[in-house]
Parts: C-alpha cells; structure tokens; sequence
C-alpha cells in the first residue's frame, strides 16, 4: 500500500470532467502536492512537451486520465486523430515516466477496449477474445496498447504501472457540447430542450436496444484513487456499477426526469455502438475494496439539476 499523501502526484487531464473529482478526491485524503497537467501548458501528444512535464512535475505518481474522448459520432468523425492522439500520449507518459524513475503510473483505460461481442458482464480475461465495436476501436485500441506497455514495462523495467477499465462516466460538470458529448449528457440536453421549446418529439440515435453501464463520476474518483493507493498487480481491473440499462430505457427515464411528455423516436439509420455493455466489477471489490455507492436514478438528478443551473455557461 502506498501513502499517497506523503507523494508527489501528477495527473493528466486533471482540469477535465473526470480529473477535477480525483483531485478533489486525492485533497479529501490529505494529498497536499498534486501537480495538475493541462493540455495548454503540456501538449501530451509531444514528446519534448512530455519530457518538460516530467522536468517541472517531478513526480513520483503519475495517474494518467487525459485522453481525446467523444460519443460515437465523435469518434465517426475523427478514427485518425483519436487513434494517434491517444497512442502517444500513453506511449510517452509511460516511457518518460520509467526514465524518469516514477514509482507507480496508473493508467486509466476505456470499456471501449472490449471486443464487440463479449459475454455479458464483461471478465478481465475477455479483453482479447475479439476486435472492438468498429465505431469506437481505433480509440479502444489505442487506450488498451497502455495495458500492453504496463505489462510488458513491469516484465522488463520492474514498473509498477496498473492499468483500470472504467466504464462510461457521468455526473455534474460532464461534457454537454452535441458535437462530442457521451449519451447521458446528450440526451439531457436534447430532453431539457424539447421541453422548453415545447417539441412533441425527442429523436434519439440507433434502434434504443443496446445496455449500457453508467458509474457516478465521484464513484469512479474513489475507484482510481483506492487502486492508487492499494493495487499493484499487472492484471487489469474493471472499474464499474454493475447496473446495467438498455438506451431505450435510459431515454425514458431522462424523459420522466426532465419533465418531457412528448414522442421518443429511434432513428434507427443512426449506429447503435456495441450490443451489451456490463462490467463484472468483482476484481476491484475484492483487490483494493471498491463497491459503486451512487445509485443510478439518483445520480441522474443531480446531473441534471446541475445542467439545469449551469446551462448558461456551457456549449
């Protein structure tokens, strides 16, 4: 077990949706020397710019969180970028991390490494049974070459480098731009819309079929720092609720929650993603003692209660 508050920490993506709860959760557990890195003083995909962060950090953990990240039209749009942007950062924060000499680099992945069509709840062991859903792959691939580097950096260099499988994250202050937003924070907006502009119909992508698996952001905060703080094993670790909910459903419920009374349409033109997302989430409860705390309809109504009194402020 590592004390985390006597260490100096460093994390990418730290100022984005998902960073700001680990620091607040890493200040909660008396973390005093946390060095956050943003995009616009360190460009990750940079190697020089890679090396300078180490140079100024001087970090003794790092817990790698930044990624280009979209819904599937976003990752439509941008296979290339998403692919190359996502590869490099990881490659060189972990290589510039051993030179360096870092003691433990958390590398934090996406359900989005998953092959297409694995068996409900997914098992740690599935994760090379077949290739990602096409849609999201190029990004899914590029984040699980971090848990090849973790393993293949331990078997040779003795680095202490662990590698998490979060699914998708949502809560207060998540991603609510359309041209890149996941489906949660997609759908609010669409239902919160439909809503004051009187609209008898909400059209939703894909045939609202495929499950999906959400975790409360604050849940997953807590996730990543336990495994900070407790795991250093090689094998990779789920990081989930193990609740599972179709889209249709989903719609639904964001419908009765956000006051819409209308019309849900499913284009079905639209890609529905990967059939089945659930997570078997036992490794982390029994490694390191972590168990989702936030149920799911609840977690939704501080979302959008917070979406409600920031709007104004957001894309």
């Amino acid at each position: 077990m590592i004390n985390l508050a006597n260490k100096r920490i460093a994390i990418t993506g730290g100022s984005g949706f998902f960073g700001k709860y680990v620091v607040k959760k890493l200040a909660e557990e008396g973390c005093a020397d946390v060095f956050v890195v943003r995009s616009k003083d360190y460009d990750l995909v940079d190697n020089d710019a890679v090396k300078a962060f180490y140079t100024d950090a001087k970090p003794e953990v790092v817990i790698h969180l930044a990624g280009r990240v979209g819904g599937i039209g976003a990752n439509q749009a941008n296979p290339g970028k998403f692919f190359y942007d996502n590869l490099m950062m990881g490659v060189q924060l972990m290589e510039q991390g051993r030179q360096y000499g870092v003691e433990k680099f958390v590398a934090v992945g996406t359900i989005c490494a998953y092959p297409k069509f694995t068996q409900v709840p997914f098992k740690e062991e599935n994760l090379w049974d077949g290739y990602p859903e096409e849609t999201n792959a190029p990004y899914g691939l590029a984040k699980k070459m971090l848990l090849v580097q973790a393993q293949a950096y331990r078997e040779q260099y003795g680095l202490n480098a662990i590698y998490l499988l979060p699914v998708n994250l949502y809560g207060p202050g998540d991603n609510f731009d359309p041209a890149s937003s996941h489906v949660i924070p997609a759908q609010i907006k669409k239902f919160v819309s439909a809503v004051e502009s009187k609209s008898s119909e909400v059209i939703i992508w894909g045939t609202g079929n495929p499950t999906r698996e959400f975790l409360y952001v604050e849940d997953a905060a807590e996730a990543v720092v336990l495994a900070a703080e407790k795991y250093n094993k090689g094998d990779p670790v789920n990081i989930g609720s193990g609740f599972e909910i179709s889209i249709r459903d989903l719609s639904h419920l964001i419908a009765r929650l956000t006051g819409f009374k209308g019309e849900i349409t499913f284009d079905t033109s639209k890609p529905d993603g990967q059939p089945k997302r659930r997570l078997d989430t036992s490794k982390a409860a029994s490694e390191f003692g972590f168990t989702a705390k936030t149920g799911f309809e609840e977690g939704l109504k501080t979302t959008i209660d917070w979406y409600m009194s920031n709007r104004d402020h957001l894309k």
